[in-house]
């Protein structure tokens, strides 16, 4: 009677390990990569003057001319110059011209994803991240507290910063919409260092930033442009971002993810 016992309760956990109602699971699908509808990449014509690139307004394309692999890959995973390491010197000298289109208004973190899935298949982008510890800023609020408003609109669109340069070294920035780490980004490219986000603060903010760059290298003060003598009155980025927006960015060391490039091949004109 006890081996009976037994015997059935071994078949009742054999058929719990194995019976399809304890074992059977659902497949988890891997998500579909975002990808762009159309896209045309191909050499820029030597001798190009100027280039950039940007979505365009309406959120279906993504159009660059006289870019740089390098220039992509930063835009594309949203790093610093400095934070790409390895790969070939082509990829700092190649120009591009791209003209990518999605297949609905997409936001521009989809397009974002979008170029990373275009470097992928036309460059056969392959890389690894590892984290170092570098020089960084932190972004950080100031004791009095942040100077910010919170984006009101219902439809809050894309985060995005409008540069402006009324004169030389005067920059002012409009922000729309934008979350802490996507201005640590757009700070990182003007200064000298990655800039990380430690303010902890949440959602999409709307501001303005006004401020002087410093001399470029190699100018000295009292210089003059055109004629004039070059102003270099007005905040510094670091005074504007404390008065104006009640934000700080502090020197100090911290963990910095790198893209290590394995592997790029050029693209073919398609």
């Amino acid at each position: 009677m006890i081996m009976h016992r037994i015997a059935a309760a071994a078949l009742i956990v054999i058929g719990l390990v194995n019976g399809p109602s304890a074992c059977a699971q659902t497949p988890v699908a891997t998500p579909a990569p975002v990808k762009f509808e159309v896209a045309s990449l191909k050499p820029s014509q030597p001798g190009g003057r100027g280039g950039g690139i940007r979505p365009s307004p309406g959120g279906e394309r993504y159009v660059g001319t006289n870019v740089s692999l390098r220039l992509l890959i930063t835009l594309a995973y949203r790093v610093k110059n400095e934070q790409v390491i390895g790969g070939p010197d082509w990829m700092n000298t190649d120009l591009y011209d791209m003209n990518a289109k999605a297949e609905k208004p997409s936001s521009v973190e989809d397009l974002h994803l979008m170029l990373q899935d275009l470097l992928a298949e036309r460059f056969q982008l392959k890389f690894h991240r590892e984290t170092k510890e570098l020089p960084i800023y932190a972004l950080t609020v100031d004791k009095n507290g942040p100077k910010l408003a919170p984006h009101q609109a219902q439809s809050a669109g894309d985060p995005w910063i409008d540069q402006a340069q009324e004169k030389f070294l005067h920059q002012t920035w409009h922000a729309k919409f934008v979350p802490m780490d996507y201005f640590a980004w757009r700070l990182a490219q003007v200064l000298d260092r990655p800039v990380v986000d430690m303010t902890k603060l949440k959602g999409g903010y709307d501001f303005d930033l006004v401020y002087t760059r410093e001399l470029p290298p190699g100018i000295p003060e009292g210089a003059s442009l055109n004629g004039e003598p070059i102003d270099t009155s007005g905040p510094s980025i670091f005074e504007a971002m404390q008065k104006q927006l009640g934000l700080k960015l502090e020197r100090q060391k911290g963990p910095v993810e790198i893209m290590v490039i394995d592997y790029a091949e050029k693209a073919v004109e398609n």
